[in-house]
């Protein structure tokens, strides 16, 4: 019999990954390996700070020291084995007007207040509340987030002779019309050659660090070449400073804290909502369990000290912790030796980056901005309910035309009227329904109880879903097969009481799935109603191949695992 785990002391939350791998023992051949991931992390993370610090409106040497200093303390401290923190392309839309409007020194201010948020979302334990984001709502305002970096990096892409680019989205594509005058081949010829590069190495060399191999060729090609294209020197005659960040303090306007307190918010939340998103996603590729509680105050002590060094937010960035997971790293030490590493780049290497052509790092954040778009994700929300796709579109408008910080709060809100609206009609539903109809054995009993356990053949565990299945609930889905030590190798999911699937539980479905068949686990769902069914079937996750059967009740059920543990027994008919 499979006993479920003990839960873990409050206090565990807040222990860095870090000592808990001391603790365990870290040997030689771990920090070879972490050497080694941090080496290829740092390749991959150099071009790409530089220019997320160009678009956001600053110099390149920010998004450099960002990546130090927040990058270190977000593996020193963090909650998770594997992640790697940094400037990431989330923020590019927020820091631009933040530092137009208020200043550099305002954005100091609201990455110091996001910081302080941070921490005290993780001391209040608010690292779950992340996960109840609806899907339609994140999709919809990274898609948003990648349209507009798409529209920052048009002007070094065509070679534009535009002095400065406006914040607001409509401003900025009127100022690049009347600029098309002055656009220059070349740049787009070098843009191109940077993104052929990239996808060609990525298809056939995966493991290779492309976007660096991108923009080295390109500054070569440049500087033998002579062609007219911008650089980071003519850009930035002062050059990149091949000195250690220090710590500075300028004027921060102290008494505009209330007018950059939503701008702060939303930077908490896009560092919050990324870095967990982010440590799931390392979770799935190496089967470890993050700390988000402890990953939160991290990220907070990172950015606070990131704005201290003259740097920009931080959070856990996607793309470079994959990198570093199949580039071998295996503990929070390759983050801090990415760090190390790009401070060794800096130093050394401060001179011939300033043949860097813009029109290169142009290229590498459209590179950026195609895969933060989304589009599988996209197509695979267009297929779910109606309401999901307004909430998505709405939210992809909002995030693009207007504001980052009012398409989060609209999103959420007609998520949230959505929701209650789907539970009206499912109450009016059920007030037609028999009494009788949910008495029989399948719903009425508990799965942990003896007498439903002893019908369960070995190796099998089954687990009842109660109520809807949405947005504010799907992350339970993710905790299922964390309850016991060694994984089942029948898992049966009784749905019967399950009244409705939004597009987030259908998300938080298929993540299950792809766990348990990653583990090699077989899952069982029974007692499908029909809007749960019509909306599984409409977004093709009742064909994930993790799933061995989709049967009435939970007798059935019981019928199907038993054929699945003893292959002699003949299959019951499967659905779906």
């Amino acid at each position: 019999m499979m006993h479920a785990r003990s839960p873990a002391p409050p206090w565990q939350r807040y222990v860095p990954k870090l000592y808990t791998v001391l603790v365990h023992g870290y040997r030689w051949g771990d920090f070879r390996a972490d050497l080694l991931a941090g080496l290829t992390v740092a390749i991959v993370a150099l071009p790409l700070a530089m220019a997320l610090a160009i678009a956001s409106g600053t110099t390149p040497e920010k998004g450099l020291h960002t990546a130090i200093i927040a990058g270190f303390l977000i593996s020193f401290l963090g909650g998770s084995r594997v992640q790697i923190g940094g400037p990431t392309a989330a923020f590019i839309p927020v820091v631009f007007v933040v530092i137009e409007r208020f200043g550099y020194g305002g954005l100091m201010l609201c990455t110091l207040l996001a910081g302080l948020l941070l921490i005290g979302a993780g001391v209040l334990r608010l690292g779950t509340l992340m996960k109840y984001m609806p899907k339609p709502v994140i999709t919809g305002f990274t898609a948003g987030i990648a349209v507009s970096i798409f529209s920052s990096q048009v002007k070094d892409l065509l070679g534009l002779g535009l002095d400065k680019v406006p914040a607001e989205f409509f401003a900025r594509w009127q100022a690049l019309w009347s600029s098309l005058p002055s656009f220059n081949a070349w740049a787009p010829a070098v843009a191109a050659g940077c993104i052929v590069v990239i996808v060609l190495m990525r298809r056939w060399k995966p493991t290779s660090p492309s976007m660096l191999v991108a923009v080295v060729g390109a500054s070569v090609f440049v500087a033998v070449s002579g062609i007219p294209v911008e650089t980071l020197a003519q850009r930035f005659p002062q050059g990149i400073p091949a000195d250690l960040p220090v710590f500075a303090f300028p004027h921060i306007p102290f008494e505009r804290t209330l007018e950059l307190l939503p701008s702060a918010f939303t930077i908490a939340f896009l560092a919050a909502v990324e870095s967990l998103l982010s440590a799931v996603v390392a979770d799935g590729m190496t089967g470890g369990r993050h700390r988000s509680n402890c990953e939160l105050v991290a990220q907070g002590v990172a950015n606070c000290a990131s704005a201290l060094f003259g740097g920009l937010p931080a959070t856990g960035a996607i793309a470079r912790t994959a990198t570093n997971i199949r580039a071998g790293g295996r503990t929070p030490v390759a983050g801090m030796l990415h760090a190390l590493f790009i401070l060794g780049f800096m130093l050394l290497l401060a001179p011939a980056m300033a043949y860097v052509p813009l029109a290169a790092l142009a290229g590498v954040l459209l590179i950026v901005a195609w895969n933060m778009a989304e589009i599988e994700s996209i197509r695979h929300l267009m297929r779910g309910p109606i309401g999901d796709r307004v909430v998505l579109w709405v939210t992809f408008v909002l995030t693009v035309a207007f504001d980052l910080t009012i398409a989060i709060e609209v999103g959420v809100v007609m998520a949230a009227f959505l929701f209650m609206h789907r539970m009206a009609e499912v109450v009016a539903v059920d007030q037609h329904v028999d009494a009788d109809a949910d008495a029989d054995d399948e719903d009425v009993s508990v799965p942990t109880r003896p007498a439903m356990r002893a019908q369960l053949p070995p190796g099998v565990e089954a687990f009842r879903v109660s109520g809807p299945l949405f947005f504010a609930v799907a992350n339970r889905l993710d905790e299922l097969l964390d309850q016991f030590f060694s994984p089942p190798k029948v898992f049966i999911l009784r749905m019967r009481l399950v009244p409705l699937v939004d597009a987030s539980g259908v998300a938080a479905l298929a993540g299950f799935l792809d766990r348990a068949h990653k583990l090699g686990i077989r899952v069982i769902v029974s007692g499908l109603q029909a809007q749960p069914r019509a909306v599984l079937e409409q977004m093709l996750t009742l064909g994930h191949p993790a799933i061995a059967a989709e049967v009435p009740d939970f007798a059935h059920a019981l019928v199907a695992a038993r054929t699945l543990i003893e292959p002699g027994q003949a299959p019951p008919e499967a659905v779906g």
